[in-house]
């Protein structure tokens, strides 16, 4: 059946796009400002080619009006602090001397001053840097960057809409500044707050933006009434100025809910909604409140968070219905395409038919292209590309990667005995402490120590053919006995091999598991100038042989201390891989966790006494609607439990965390049954110690004391200050001493120092402690 034309003719646009540029220039370029090989007028130019590189091709392939302003040297809501004006007072020296370089200070630090607490962007990869706030700030406006990339739009032909976050999700997002009691609400200076957005507001309004998009994704959580009335507020001033553009406010990653009614009403031109996340919520809600009279609808119909192509009916069908809902209707992605690779064609190792179920941010880009034309002409206008896709979502479907029968009898046969621990923790812990002989704040990182050019450069080689693979695995050995040998001189109790055979904490078994894809190009912003490429999980998942055994065996070999096997939990392996949709995720972490359980079973016969497996991802994940995170967690925390559960009682299980807001979740912490969890809190002043005090969780914690992130080397008054406040929270037999997380992005110099003290400050610690702490 033919669909109805649109009234107006449906318009495609994006609300962001990645950053990085085809072959990470933004990243090479930045990292070489860092070093001096870069000066800030070479950068800058990069910059501005990556962003007419993006306007032209979103032009050419069909979108009508552009974002601006989404482009960023390291994160988007820093980007709004410096518009606002929310310089931290211990920052405000470096901005005021060089805007440049106080940027990157705020962001990554220095020796001198503390960075910014970093955190996850809502249940995505993505870090950002956590505005400080307090009842002191004064915000100031400072819209020269996005009235800048504005004017850049125009110059070269373009429409642009610039894209802000939205100012009730800044103050959301926000935190007490240091200093400031931890009751402080930063939604309390909204009313300070406006003016300033006013003031940005028209100033791009004079810079010729005829649309300006707000974004709102804090609205999707479970917000309160006093905070849906502040957004009412919010939009109700900022929809009443008198010199303003129009505003579309963007709301993504799930549903509305009763946000849908407060900016439905609000004074404003439009609203962007997600129609691929919410369960058809946000449709079933649009008409409920009886759509959106006078307004422009930007429909998301394009998953933005995924790589799977569209299914071209079914999103014509929920457009066709939205149709009657707002006076105009135009056609996006879910979210912004920062969430997904540049470019599929880039895939040159991935089959041809599989590599037709893929889309990344330039293939999403057509769909919605595509998507706006059948709306506006009729699905006869697209027929061919309607065929194409019936034939690929059917090719998809039919494929044998996507169906394993022995895993799917594995995973069936699955009970709960084969999630449990033969022994309670209690019995287990002094197993454990017999059989490693560890003493009082046992010292250990967290995995990963740097990846250096030369391992790099030995990984291309491999990859080229210059050296074979027994050149390649010297040079692995090579690695790991200095890592070793480094390790014992600075006095570590817990060694790691350092992974220096390993290109990514997921990518690395996904390479070794049956069912995943591996791209080549895929590269995704997950903080800065930090860049993964998430593997795809395209079918069963299942472990031919195992994949960490021999190099942690042969590090052991070098040493009477225990070194720590290193996995990535199921969690994990999901939540940073482009998972399947077409199962529930709980099956699939099943069919994860058990290919890890032979893997943990397969260390343990290998004569390894500690196995840690990483979930960072756990809190990520966590949906972000209460009613969902039972449901979520249960099979989140059995997965963990039966990866782990196999094991003797005198095998000490870790687990580790990092950057995320872990008091959600400390119950799930305490249902994994881990023996030992290490979690980030150098940032955020040990403020998970105090929360896993106040759970009374009884296992062993090694909060982090050395913040990764940043370059800057803390001293040992520095580490021993953060050991004294966890020891309030976590009585010294149950503290471990360690980093935040691995130490892979960090260069060995800085890397040496910095656990030299970490050392020496677990040292003065324990001199410090009554004998009977023991």
């Amino acid at each position: 059946m033919t669909a109805k034309p649109a009234a107006a003719a449906a318009r495609a646009t994006v609300y962001g796009y990645p950053r990085q540029g085809p072959n990470r220039e933004l990243k090479k370029a930045i990292e070489g400002y860092w070093k001096g090989r870069v000066d800030a007028a070479a950068l800058r130019e990069t910059a501005a080619e990556l962003r007419r590189g993006t306007w032209q091709q979103l032009a050419e392939a069909g979108v009508h009006d552009v974002p601006t302003g989404d482009f960023s040297y390291y994160d988007h809501v820093l980007d709004t602090s410096v518009m606002v004006g929310a310089v931290p007072g211990r920052h405000r020296a470096a901005v005021d001397a060089d805007a440049l370089d106080g940027y990157f200070a705020m962001a990554r630090g220095t020796q001198d001053v503390a960075p910014l607490e970093m955190t996850k962007w809502f249940d995505t990869n993505y870090h950002y840097l956590v505005p400080e706030l307090g009842p002191d700030t004064v915000f100031t406006a400072d819209s020269a960057k996005q009235v800048a990339e504005c004017a850049e739009a125009l110059a070269l032909g373009h429409t642009p809409r610039p894209v802000l976050v939205g100012p009730v999700t800044y103050l959301l997002l926000a935190k007490p500044a240091p200093g400031v009691a931890a009751d402080f609400e930063p939604l309390t200076l909204l009313d300070r707050l406006l003016p300033v957005y006013a003031e940005v507001l028209a100033d791009l309004r004079a810079a010729g933006a005829a649309w300006v998009q707000l974004d709102e994704p804090a609205l999707v959580q479970d917000r309160t009434p006093a905070e849906l009335n502040a957004a009412a507020r919010a939009y109700r001033d900022l929809g009443g100025l008198a010199d303003r553009p129009q505003l579309l406010v963007a709301s993504y990653f799930g549903r509305l809910g009763e946000a849908l009614t407060v900016l439905a009403k609000a004074p404003v031109d439009g609203l962007a909604l997600d129609f691929t996340e919410s369960g058809g919520g946000n449709l079933d809600d649009l008409a409920a409140v009886g759509g959106l009279p006078g307004k422009r609808l930007v429909a998301g119909v394009v998953n933005g968070r995924n790589i799977w192509i569209n299914d071209y009916e079914k999103s014509l069908a929920t457009l066709g219905t939205l149709l009657g809902l707002a006076d105009r209707v135009d056609v996006s992605a879910s979210c912004s395409l920062l969430h997904v690779p540049l470019d599929a064609d880039a895939e040159r190792d991935i089959d041809p038919q599989i590599a037709r179920w893929l889309a990344f941010a330039r293939q999403k880009t057509e769909e919605i292209v595509v998507l706006a034309r059948g709306l506006t002409g009729g699905t006869d206008t697209i027929a061919a590309e309607l065929a194409a896709n019936r034939a690929d979502l059917a090719s998809r479907a039919g494929a044998a990667l996507t169906r394993d029968p022995a895993v799917r009898a594995r995973t069936a046969a699955v009970t709960d005995a084969d999630g449990r621990r033969s022994q309670p923790y209690t019995e287990r812990s002094a197993a454990q402490r017999a059989h490693l002989g560890l003493p009082l704040l046992p010292t250990t990182t967290i995995g990963s120590f740097p990846q250096t050019t030369e391992l790099r450069t030995a990984r291309a080689d491999l990859r080229a053919g210059r050296i074979d693979e027994a050149g390649y695995e010297e040079r692995i050995k090579d690695e790991i006995r200095e890592v070793l040998s480094f390790q014992e001189k600075a006095g570590l109790d817990v060694l790691v091999h350092g992974e220096p055979e390993r290109n990514d904490m997921v990518q690395y078994f996904a390479e070794q598991l049956t069912g995943y894809l591996a791209t080549q190009h895929g590269w995704v912003q997950s903080y800065g100038t930090r860049y993964v490429r998430p593997p795809v999980l395209a079918g069963d998942i299942s472990r031919p042989e195992p994949m960490t055994v021999r190099w942690t065996t042969y590090a052991q070999s070098l040493t009477a201390r225990p070194v720590k096997g290193m996995l990535t939990g199921p969690v994990t392996m999901l939540a940073w891989s482009f998972v399947r949709d077409d199962q529930p995720l709980g099956d699939t972490a099943r069919q994860v966790a058990l290919a890890l359980r032979d893997e943990v079973n397969d260390l343990e016969a290998s004569g390894t006494s500690v196995i840690q497996v990483d979930e960072p991802a756990l809190r990520e994940t966590l949906p972000l609607r209460a009613a969902e995170h039972a449901a979520y967690l249960e099979w989140a925390t059995e997965s963990f439990r039966l990866a782990t559960g196999g094991v003797r009682p005198d095998t000490q299980i870790h687990t580790h965390m990092c950057y995320a807001e872990f008091g959600d979740i400390v119950q799930a912490i305490d249902d994994l049954d881990a023996d030992v969890i290490s979690l980030e809190a150098a940032r955020s002043h040990m403020q998970v110690a105090r929360e896993l005090a106040a759970h009374g969780y009884p296992r062993e914690a090694g909060p982090g004391v050395y913040d990764i992130h940043s370059p800057r080397i803390p001293s040992t008054e520095e580490a021993a200050a953060l050991l004294r406040k966890g020891l309030e929270a976590i009585p010294a037999s149950r503290l471990w001493v360690n980093p935040d997380c691995g130490l892979k992005t960090r260069g060995w110099p800085e890397t040496r120092a910095s656990l030299e003290n970490l050392v020496a400050a677990a040292r003065e610690i324990r001199a410090e402690l009554p004998t009977e702490a023991a």
